[in-house]
């Protein structure tokens, strides 16, 4: 079975839905906890993928979390390897710096449910290929990324010009979130309970509709994420 780092910034943000297209796929994830004082591989070591999950620091934060540039020194190794990479979040704006990206605060922090729309060309793209144009996501983030060079934009929303983009054809950056569960949206909303309050947001009001959003949201992020296991190069003697 093949394996791909996972990065794992804080407690309540997990692989969620991601978990079952890498078991679909015979794709072994191996957790990496910074939080918990893990150290960030020094190198693939072997891993086929590399994934790269949200948390509440940002990418220029790093003075205070010095294991950020460990990130992007192993995102930059994985992209000179030519690996499946995939960013959420957190992990899109790490992907986006990595590649040259500008990553500052956004004019307001997005958070809860949002449409995001996708571009022209995602809509050919081999994860968003037959994906609908426009549907309700997840959100949780005060940052934004510039597009970095080389890299197309693949989805947009009111109030963040871009929401994912690939770069080559197996580096991809999600700022939305499709992988979330029921309990992963009420662990964020108990851990981050003083972000919410100082944005004024009902966390409240965000698990309510997690029922009526999640399993649309489910519906579109099985498929993209099961694509995006299917870049992973699984050894066939497993």
């Amino acid at each position: 079975m093949s394996k791909v780092w996972v990065l794992q910034h804080i407690r309540c943000e997990t692989l969620g839905t991601i978990a079952q297209a890498l078991a679909a796929a015979n794709i072994r994830p191996q957790y990496v906890r910074p939080f918990a004082g893990q150290p960030i591989p020094k190198g693939m070591d072997g891993a086929a993928g590399l994934i790269v999950m949200g948390g509440p620091m940002g990418v220029y934060d790093h003075p205070r979390y010095p294991f950020l540039l460990d990130e992007m020194r192993l995102i930059g190794q994985a992209l000179q390897e030519e690996k499946p990479v995939l960013g959420v979040c957190l992990g899109s704006q790490l992907l986006a710096a990595t590649l040259g990206g500008t990553v500052t605060k956004g004019a307001k922090k997005e958070i809860g449910w949002y449409p995001v729309a996708l571009t022209e060309p995602a809509k050919s793209n081999r994860l968003w290929v037959g994906i609908e144009p426009s549907f309700v996501a997840y959100h949780w983030h005060g940052d934004v990324f510039e597009l970095p060079a080389g890299a197309v934009s693949l989805a947009s929303s009111g109030l963040t010009a871009c929401q994912a983009f690939r770069y080559r054809q197996n580096a991809y950056g999600f700022l939305f979130h499709m992988e979330v569960t029921a309990t992963i949206i009420q662990d964020m909303v108990e851990t981050f309970a003083d972000e919410l309050q100082e944005a004024g947001v009902d966390g409240r009001a965000i698990v309510r509709e997690a029922m009526a959003h999640l399993p649309h949201l489910h519906d579109i992020g099985g498929p993209v994420f099961q694509r995006w296991a299917n870049l992973v190069k699984v050894d066939p003697g497993d």
